[in-house]
């Protein structure tokens, strides 16, 4: 069997069976954080650019936006998948370098107002999602992630596997829905490297993509089945001809949403293991911002590769910049949606520390990535006091989780600010009941 009758021979199975408790649980932890990064994206250009774009496609259609505009499901798809991803505060899987939620989320929901789904289809088709596209980006693997931004590209089966689980395709049809969306499939980190607002359009085209794909099987259309593993497939081209034989061997057995990381910190992951390991420092041994002489955080290649800026000017650019998110963090004691206002970015304290940081690849840690994102961290202070710190994981990796209570202040935090705190507070009541409601939010 090809890789994509492999998934679709699961979902076909899977489709009667309940999920477990457990399983559901972490869904809604995944949906909630989801409209957290919803929220916080919305009023990003490239979100207000789309609505723009897109007003043929809005006020009319079976999906909604978040406000309640009427849209039709892949206008809908495309602009919340872009705004989940625009402030970069979403969900990721760590072995898969992969943000799920964004798109996979987006298609779903589309999906199922569109189909009049309730909560706990909208919840089967999310898992799904989750469970297809991180496989697929792990066998992809490190050789992938070098050149292709994941979220974008991975992002695009996820979407086409919850679709298609909401649009009830059949075992057939979701293999057809899979092999579409791999040609559809794209997203380059080059996109991201110079100032841009194109990152968070690679997940709301993802979940176009799969929405779009889904359709498309539900009606026939056919694709190559060995989009992934062919001679000239994804895999060949977009990888190094990684082996797919087991790609399915822990479906049903290991659920790879259970292992999510959610975000402590606003801004790009890669940076959130200096960012903890230097207030860790901080913490223990009682020290300012304004006492240290230097400080060195030495990561794995792809965290100062990605989070490239020295000098950012912008808070795109901040977001992506290791100097400015540890000076900030230990100059303010946080990184959240405020660090990137224009007043921040020029805080004469940041900028003085950041002159005071250094950042260099760690092999041992390189070597772990991605499967571990860890940092050292060492600090010398005015008095000649020095202190080193090893931070192996992220506050928000599934070794260090966020409390169900976490997650909830999250959403708050970052949805009260754009609907109110009432309803923000509403809906996180609704979201925790997904799985008994006849009702979407």
């Amino acid at each position: 069997m090809y890789a994509t009758e492999v998934f679709a021979r699961y979902a076909a199975e899977s489709r009667g069976e309940p999920l477990d408790a457990k399983v559901l649980h972490h869904a809604k932890r995944a949906v909630i954080d989801w409209y957290s990064s919803l929220h916080a994206g919305l009023d990003s250009p490239a979100v207000q650019g789309l609505e723009a774009v897109l007003l043929d496609d809005l006020d009319r259609g079976s999906a909604r936006l978040v406000h309640g505009r009427a849209a039709t499901p892949r206008a809908a798809a495309l602009i919340q998948g872009t705004s989940a991803h625009a402030a970069e505060v979403d969900d990721s899987f760590r072995e898969a370098m992969y943000h799920p939620g964004a798109a996979t989320i987006a298609a779903a929901l589309a999906a199922a107002q569109s189909c009049g789904s309730d909560g706990p289809e909208l919840l089967r088709g999310v898992v799904l999602g989750y469970e297809i596209s991180t496989r697929i980006g792990v066998a992809l693997g490190r050789a992938h992630y070098r050149y292709w931004h994941n979220t974008g590209t991975v992002g695009a089966f996820g979407a086409a596997a919850a679709a298609g689980s909401l649009l009830c395709l059949d075992e057939e049809a979701f293999a057809n829905a899979l092999a579409l969306v791999g040609t559809f499939s794209a997203g380059l980190q080059q996109a991201f490297r110079l100032e841009t607002m194109a990152k968070p359009l690679h997940a709301g085209r993802a979940a176009e993509a799969g929405l779009l794909a889904a359709q498309l099987a539900s009606r026939g259309v056919r694709s190559s089945l060995d989009v992934l593993d062919g001679d000239v497939g994804i895999g060949q081209a977009m990888s190094t001809g990684p082996d797919w034989s087991a790609v399915g061997a822990s479906l049903g057995r290991d659920f790879h949403i259970a292992r999510l990381t959610f975000k402590n910190h606003v801004g790009c992951g890669h940076t959130f293991q200096a960012i903890d390991g230097a207030l860790e420092l901080q913490r223990l041994n009682g020290f300012t911002h304004a006492q240290i002489e230097r400080l060195h955080v030495a990561t794995y290649k792809p965290a100062l590769e990605i989070a490239c800026y020295i000098d950012p000017r912008n808070g795109a650019e901040a977001r992506f910049s290791v100097p400015y998110v540890v000076a900030t963090a230990l100059v303010h004691g946080s990184v959240r949606m405020a660090a990137y206002e224009p007043a921040r970015l020029d805080d004469p304290a940041t900028r003085s520390l950041m002159a005071r940081i250094t950042t260099s690849v760690d092999p041992e840690i390189d070597a772990a990535f991605p499967g571990r994102r860890a940092a050292r961290v060492d600090v010398v202070l005015t008095n000649g006091r020095r202190f080193s710190h090893l931070q192996p994981d992220r506050k928000g990796d599934p070794e260090l989780p966020l409390a169900d209570t976490e997650l909830g202040d999250k959403l708050i935090e970052l949805s009260a600010p754009v609907i109110g705190e009432s309803a923000a507070r509403a809906l996180l009541a609704r979201l925790w009941a997904l799985d008994i409601n006849t009702e979407l939010p």
